[in-house]
């Protein structure tokens, strides 16, 4: 059955709505990056760039990088714009989009998101390299689609009880990253840990300014968090949402970030652009 205009909103050129791309404008290895100004500060490297679109905040570079097809693409802030870009990265792939149909044979993506965050254990330092073995999601997005086939129940409920979460606010949710991403991604120098995604940046982070919170006690809660060997490392606002729906759809995906910020000592980095610079080399060079 055909999926209806109203659901796969298309440009008048035939190319999914908000990416404005085709599905010949993407690699199958895709790096995520939040701030459309990073994007360049990735293909700079490349030996050549073939495609560059750009439609909102969602900008898109495909070109090679040591004779390596990959695209790169901004992503906007949040786990509403990671919906809108995961679920149209699909289609591109794994939808005719003349005809509206699901096609017989499914393709998978790898997608690399590289983000900055701010670390929540003391022994993670500025300037570090965090990889994200999970997503927390505290947003509710994923809510939406029928996640419990892809979500880990048992950690998601030592987490509600150990911070004695208000079930107003939803039920978190916990999404494993690709096993097989972490392999290719992996080095001694890169410190693992679950990584937190959040709706917003200031209350939902634990951010006050002048607005009271629900939970002033939340990040300490969520510092000392435990189940077997994983721990929380670090907050954000994509990584959960993005693992999620690429399960879910049958896409390969990893978080990696880097740590500009340390929540539990009060530390900024002395340049964080460095720090971003160094996550990208290093990135490049695994993917």
């Amino acid at each position: 059955m055909a999926i209806q205009a109203s659901e796969l909103i298309l440009n008048p050129d035939g190319s999914v709505y908000h990416l404005n791309l085709l599905p010949q404008d993407i690699a199958s290895d895709i790096i995520f990056v939040g701030d459309q100004d990073r994007v360049t500060k990735i293909t700079k490297y490349f030996d050549s760039i073939e495609v560059t679109k750009q439609k909102r905040e969602f900008k898109t570079q495909t070109g090679t990088y040591k004779g390596k097809r990959i695209s790169v693409m901004s992503t906007g802030i949040g786990p509403d714009n990671i919906d809108i870009v995961v679920n149209e990265l699909d289609a591109l792939v794994n939808i005719d989009l003349k005809t509206r149909t699901v096609k017989d044979k499914l393709s998978s993506l790898n997608i690399v998101r590289l983000g900055t965050s701010g670390a929540l254990q003391p022994d993670i330092p500025v300037d570090s390299i965090v990889m994200s073995t999970h997503g927390l999601g505290l947003d509710n997005m994923l809510r939406s689609y029928e996640l419990d086939p892809v979500s880990q129940t048992d950690i998601e409920d030592a987490f509600i009880s150990h911070t004695n979460w208000d079930s107003r606010k939803g039920r978190p949710y916990v999404i494993s990253g690709s096993i097989e991403l972490q392999n290719r991604l992996y080095s001694s120098s890169i410190f693992k840990g679950i990584t937190a995604t959040a709706g917003g940046f200031y209350g939902p982070q634990g951010r006050v300014l002048r607005l009271a919170i629900q939970d002033a006690e939340l990040n300490s809660k969520m510092d000392n968090f435990t189940f077997k060997e994983h721990r929380i490392s670090n907050f954000e606002m994509e990584t959960a949402a993005i693992y999620g729906l690429s399960r879910l759809l049958g896409h390969n995906a990893l978080s990696m970030n880097a740590i500009i910020a340390n929540r539990a000592l009060g530390t900024f980095s002395e340049d964080p652009y460095i720090a971003v610079e160094n996550l990208i080399l290093y990135a490049l060079d695994k993917i």
